[in-house]
């Protein structure tokens, strides 16, 4: 910043951040989100790599019914919760490091069995499995990007780590088509060559987590000593600030009414981005019968993709802009209502090109809401406090993605269309706008209150 800019800055109260504050926050965008981002892509795709199986030959294969399909789309989140605030206080004790490596290397393996997969018992228990390997991977990395920058740049770095999940549907369904093309290879299926690509790069990874993540700001290599000092005095002003106010201890959380209110409103978010994740493609199947177009694999997997490169990009600048003005309750709340609108409405089009415009509203909202909720629960927790918390969030949150599953395969097999289950998703998108709004009024007087007792 130049010295003019620097001066007129200061007039307006604007703080100016310093070259080592500036370098710092570079170098952990350079060096730390692409690869956890790169890691969150890798995992996004394992778990959701079923929903380009299903109608591409597992679903015939295996003789899987709709509600079958939704079951075993689901049920991985069964697995995943049960291990899900153990794994991330174990994070938390043992070190991001060694711990997301291990994570990483274990859902590689039995995303890997996948491709051996004969029934549809073997298919529920491997997808269980999977959700116990994968238990921690999130909440975790949220907390670890979380632990290295201050509150004010977490926006900011989770929109770039975010990225990644939106990238995964742009690459990873053109990649899951031209996998599944690939029938024949090893002598297998398409879609078991499909789980075996998608599968060896987790493992691959997950060794070289092991060698590359650093725990904490002071034991970076690549920072120099300003850019230390600077990082490490701010995370200890912010946590004895915490400290000094009374936030939950471990315990506590369970019991706190805020953070089951987070947990209500990530409910519908994730609902609301499974349901879409596991369904997508099967939708777009069927828009032969439904608008009788025909595609091929990787015409589908292209088409599939389409809503999510102007997801990521509406992302990026929405959170840019709760970066800049600070995380507003608009930043979460307009997604929310936007998408409680859009997702039934897709199901009223009236061509294949219509509905994925529509579609892609939906995605653009969706993405637009996770990082800056995830800027949420770190404003008033630290420590194993924020790891519980995060964890037992993201928890909730995966009971909405075994319900999505579930649910929408159940109610289409029971309906024979998708206009209920879309129903639902908007209904639960519309609620969690409304928590949203009502969670930062009562924020408000809470903070109103409190200066009140203080004159």
């Amino acid at each position: 910043m130049s010295k003019i800019s620097a001066t007129q800055a200061a007039q307006q109260g604007v703080a100016v951040p310093s070259s080592a504050e500036q370098s710092a926050i570079r170098k952990i965008s350079l060096r730390l989100v692409p690869f956890v981002g790169l890691m969150f892509f890798i995992n996004f795709l394992d778990r959701t790599a079923i929903s380009f199986a299903g109608p591409n030959g597992m679903n015939t294969d295996l003789a899987l019914t709709v509600a079958q399909f939704g079951l075993a789309s689901g049920i991985f989140f069964i697995g995943y919760i049960l291990l899900e605030v153990p794994s991330n206080l174990a994070l938390h004790r043992f070190g991001a490091r060694k711990w997301l490596a291990r994570i990483m290397v274990s859902w590689g393996i039995v995303s890997l069995l996948f491709t051996w997969v004969s029934s549809v018992q073997e298919l529920y228990i491997l997808r269980f499995l999977l959700g116990i390997a994968e238990a921690g991977f999130f909440p975790g990395a949220i907390l670890f990007l979380s632990l290295w920058v201050p509150a004010r740049y977490r926006s900011k770095i989770l929109a770039l780590f975010y990225l990644a999940q939106p990238m995964t549907t742009v690459i990873g369904a053109p990649l899951a088509a031209w996998l599944i093309e690939q029938h024949g290879l090893f002598g297998l299926s398409g879609w078991r060559v499909m789980f075996l690509g998608v599968s060896i790069p987790a493992i691959v990874v997950g060794i070289i987590t092991w060698f590359y993540l650093v725990d904490r700001p002071q034991d970076a290599k690549w920072l120099n000593e300003g850019e230390k000092r600077w990082l490490v005095g701010e995370l200890e002003s912010e946590h004895a600030a915490k400290q000094h106010s009374k936030h939950p201890s471990v315990r506590t959380v369970l019991f706190n009414k805020r953070v089951w209110v987070l947990c209500l409103i990530y409910f519908g978010f994730i609902y609301g981005l499974y349901a879409l994740a596991f369904f997508l493609p099967t939708i777009i199947s069927g828009f032969q019968q439904q608008f009788g177009t025909t595609f091929n694999v990787l015409e589908k997997g292209l088409i599939t993709a389409i809503p999510y490169l102007p997801a990521a990009i509406v992302m990026h600048f929405w959170s840019r802009d709760a970066t800049r003005r600070g995380c507003r309750t608009w930043h979460i709340a307009i997604p929310a209502l936007t998408d409680a609108i859009s997702i039934p409405l897709a199901l009223y089009m009236e061509s294949p090109a219509a509905t994925i415009a529509v579609i892609t509203v939906t995605a653009c909202s969706i993405f637009s809401a996770l990082p800056n909720f995830w800027t949420l629960p770190t404003q008033f927790l630290t420590g194993a406090s924020a790891a519980a918390a995060i964890a037992l969030i993201n928890t909730i949150g995966n009971v909405a993605g075994f319900s999505a599953g579930y649910i929408t395969g159940a109610v289409r097999g029971v309906t024979g269309t998708y206009v209920l289950p879309m129903l639902i998703v908007g209904g639960l998108m519309l609620l969690s706008a409304i928590l949203m709004v009502l969670l930062s009024r009562s924020g408000q007087e809470s903070q109103a209150a409190s200066v009140t007792q203080e004159h």
